[in-house]
């Protein structure tokens, strides 16, 4: 569930950053795969800094509790979003500078 919250997070991202940086975006499929990229990434790098104790215990407590844990699902939607639109900055960026 953490892995499709953070792709979705990321797409969301990945656009909004296309949006704002307009000399960066990569058009909206390319602002999409680049933000579920970013996103995914951005969870999975999130998970291994905290390591995984704060996925593990929120996974755990919302097993006993049967619901979500909302901070768990704030961080994953914060790190996707984020991750999402880093990488198209960052991919963005690479393409203006390889098309000089």
């Amino acid at each position: 569930m953490e892995l499709l919250i953070g792709l979705i997070s990321g797409a969301v991202g990945g656009n909004a950053a296309g949006g704002i940086m307009k000399n960066l975006s990569l058009g909206t499929l390319g602002n999409t795969i680049a933000g579920v990229v970013g996103g995914g990434l951005g969870g999975q790098i999130l998970s291994m800094v905290t390591g995984g104790g704060m996925a593990d215990m929120a996974a755990g407590a919302t097993e006993m509790a049967g619901g979500m844990d909302v901070g768990s699902i704030i961080g994953q939607v914060a790190s996707g979003g984020v991750g999402g639109g880093v990488l198209l900055a960052v991919v963005g960026m690479v393409k203006k500078m390889m098309a000089k």
